[in-house]
């Protein structure tokens, strides 16, 4: 049977969107918007509704999901749908926003009577699309239910790491993970280019490293992209850019020394003005390199 539940879904870029169609998979009443709407559109043959506001998501969802670039994108998606928005709704906080992040959007949540989950994920586009993500999630036992009945449809895993989520330690956690990321994704990439630079078949690099230690799958992800010269995006360059920036001022602001994020932060900004900023991170490849 159809699971009645409404949930609304602002901001549908690539994990939004699949998040949005896997819900709607599932049976949930789904409601999608997006600050560019051509980009929502295709969402309609898979039984998402799409609108043109954030308060006509929002309105008598029981949960509201903000899938967006950053903390200010979902702030001010937010307070476009303060008209709409009713105490107790759940929502479901799935941006990246960094350990600052959280504190404006919780005082939002207060404001409205919102029962946050601070929910960032650990995935990109194809296990997003398969519904195999990993959510790192902070909020109270009581609404914990109720969120699972969503959060079990968008990802394989749920790992609860507190019952406030004002305190941020999901998303805390999350730039920890995300600084192994972006260490393998430009690891890959001037590893590749030292050996083309070096006069080395980059396949060589891989085959020799083929089964030991030193091997992991996103290596071999990212490695494939690099070298079939395709970049269709998973994680653009120009959101883990912004995720290096957030990485660099956390740890500053924690006395903790990140010298590799610091050079990840340059990389994908020299990437991003070559061109790249819409394509997978791995295109921060072509840093390496003038011009």
């Amino acid at each position: 049977m159809p699971d009645k539940t409404s949930v609304a879904v602002l901001g549908t870029g690539i994990m939004g969107s699949a998040m949005a169609r896997n819900l709607a998979g599932a049976g949930l009443d789904v409601r999608a918007w997006n600050r560019t709407r051509a980009k929502a559109e295709p969402l309609a043959a898979d039984g998402v509704r799409v609108v043109d506001t954030p308060a006509e998501a929002v309105d008598g969802a029981d949960a509201v999901l903000t899938v967006l670039l950053d903390g200010p994108a979902v702030l001010d998606a937010m307070r476009q749908s303060t008209p709409a928005l009713r105490a107790r709704t759940l929502w479901l906080q799935m941006s990246t926003v960094g350990a600052d992040g959280v504190d404006p959007l919780a005082a939002f949540a207060r404001e409205h009577g919102l029962d946050l989950v601070d929910a960032p994920v650990l995935g990109t586009k194809e296990p997003a699309e398969k519904g195999l993500l990993t959510v790192l999630a902070a909020g109270p036992q009581e609404v914990r239910d109720r969120a699972g009945r969503i959060l079990d449809v968008v990802g394989q895993r749920t790992l609860w790491l507190g019952e406030d989520a004002a305190a941020g330690t999901a998303s805390r956690l999350k730039l920890a993970v995300n600084s192994w990321v972006l260490t393998v994704i430009n690891g890959t990439g001037e590893a590749l280019a030292l050996a083309q630079g070096l006069g080395v078949d980059p396949r060589a690099l891989l085959d020799a490293v083929a089964g030991g230690p030193l091997d992991l799958p996103y290596l071999r992800m990212k490695s494939e992209l690099i070298l079939s010269g395709d970049y269709p995006a998973s994680f653009t360059v120009s959101a883990a850019r912004k995720d290096a920036r957030l990485i660099a001022e956390a740890a500053e602001r924690a006395g903790v020394r990140m010298d590799l994020a610091t050079a990840a932060a340059e990389r994908f900004r020299r990437a991003e003005e070559q061109g790249h900023g819409d394509e997978d991170g791995a295109a921060a490849y072509f840093a390496s390199f003038d011009g």
